[in-house]
């Protein structure tokens, strides 16, 4: 099930983020998780919208869009190659129709899920804080 997120998911969704994040970028200081994860639980929820995916009834992932942006699209690691990830981007898609994404160059995870479900490449550029290749993916459901 997927629901919006309540002040009350904040903990889970911190606590998917890390466990994902910690799996799918290594190449990230600790320093700048532990910035992400306060970004995570007091900025992002003040202007994205965030859904939950529950699992057995309890949180194993969330989306958060800024209009058609995937913001964020996180899963505890135990959970992937289950069609979860594929459900949450169904329901991006369903809302939003084309969406964009952001995603580091050096996750390789998260970049093999992009491009199984059709993202494309359209821009590439250095993130500043984490002095990251970054690449910019689009997807559009009348292409994939």
């Amino acid at each position: 099930m997927i629901r919006p997120y309540t002040d009350h998911d904040a903990d889970a969704v911190v606590s998917i983020w890390r466990a994902a994040s910690e799996r799918a970028h290594p190449f990230l200081s600790t320093p700048f998780l532990d910035a992400e994860a306060e970004n995570v639980r007091n900025v992002y929820p003040q202007f994205a919208d965030i859904w939950v995916l529950e699992g057995a009834g309890i949180p194993i992932g969330f989306i958060a869009l800024v209009d058609a942006e995937v913001g964020a699209i996180f899963l505890q690691p135990e959970h992937h190659g289950q069609g979860y990830g594929r459900a949450m981007m169904d329901f991006a898609v369903s809302k939003k129709g084309a969406v964009t994404l952001e995603v580091f160059k050096a996750n390789a995870i998260g970049r093999a899920f992009y491009d199984r479900y059709g993202f494309r490449q359209v821009g590439e550029y250095v993130h500043e804080a984490s002095g990251q290749e970054t690449l910019k993916l689009a997807f559009s459901p009348s292409e994939g």
